[in-house]
């Protein structure tokens, strides 16, 4: 019995631990980050109302964060409303696996660039090191193109630093922290700019 309730304070000090740090971290964002992200919402506001749309990749648990973001952009965050343009460049299965096995796995979002974006449209690429090769190439074929383009990293910001026209770099080293702010982040993004659009007429 000894060993069961000493295994099960340490698990819970474990999880005080993992949630005092991922509290800290936002924090931290909070004194430090804030003016970034807003000058990042108003772009994506201004975008929509050019009747242009959001873009979104990464790999990995960062190509599950670009659909869950898009889920929230296309469907509804807190408000009742029309939906908002947004793809996930990670959806399409044939069109990753045959852009990897035809090329190169690093071009995979670079080509659906090419046919997806258009000038003016927001680019969000996702890479928690700042060093993923697709990534870097689905940005700077975005950028080309005359995309606005916008980065999530890491704290060092890695191969996409100066690649972006922004970039939000998350204060820290671990992947599950860095992966925990993407999400906040493009949630608070997500209910400003309905705020903006649609009004303040809450969901029931």
């Amino acid at each position: 019995m000894k060993k069961v309730k000493d295994c099960m304070i340490k698990m819970n000090d474990k999880i005080k631990k993992e949630l005092k740090e991922s509290g800290n971290l936002k924090y931290r964002i909070s004194e430090s980050m804030v003016d970034e992200i807003r000058k990042i919402t108003e772009i994506i506001i201004k975008t929509y109302n050019k009747n242009k749309k959001l873009v979104v990749f990464g790999c990995g648990g960062s190509a599950a964060d670009a659909q869950h973001i898009v889920g929230e952009f296309m469907n509804k965050f807190k408000l009742e409303r029309d939906a908002l343009p947004a793809i996930a460049l990670t959806t399409n299965t044939s069109t990753v696996t045959a852009i990897g096995n035809d090329y190169d796995f690093s071009r995979v979002f670079e080509i659906q660039v090419t046919g997806l974006v258009n000038e003016n449209d927001v680019v969000i690429g996702i890479s928690t090191s700042g060093n993923s090769e697709a990534v870097r190439k689905g940005l700077i074929k975005a950028k080309k193109m005359g995309a606005i383009t916008v980065a999530l990293t890491g704290e060092t910001g890695g191969k996409l630093n100066g690649l972006t026209d922004y970039i939000l770099k998350i204060p820290s080293k671990e992947t599950p922290r860095i992966q925990e702010c993407h999400i906040t982040i493009a949630h608070i993004i997500c209910g400003l700019v309905e705020e903006s659009l649609f009004g303040k007429k809450i969901m029931k």
